[in-house]
């Protein structure tokens, strides 16, 4: 067909999708906390030097689901992504 420029496919690394454990379904719509700064996230536990699974945003508001009292926790946020990140950076609603 003329007059249609069909982008080349790119096949994306595998860290690009979301593992099924950490998609939580309905995702929620009442929040409990919210991030005071960008912080990282990780899917699994934040190990030293390993690079994040991705990054909020500030302001990102997230329902805390799991705090044992150290330096991380697990949040769900509005989308349903089920992660670990920083206990510290959270801000109560």
């Amino acid at each position: 067909m003329e007059g249609f420029l069909r982008p080349e496919a790119v096949i994306l690394n595998e860290r690009a999708l979301v593992p099924e454990r950490n998609l939580l379904s309905p995702a929620p719509n009442q929040f409990t906390h919210e991030l005071a700064r960008a912080q990282p996230y990780y899917y699994t536990t934040a190990q030293q030097g390993a690079p994040p699974d991705g990054v909020f945003q500030a302001g990102t508001k997230v329902v805390l689901l799991v705090y044992d009292g150290g330096t991380q926790c697990r949040v769900v946020d509005g989308r349903g992504l089920y992660v670990e990140t920083a206990y510290e950076g959270l801000t109560k609603l």
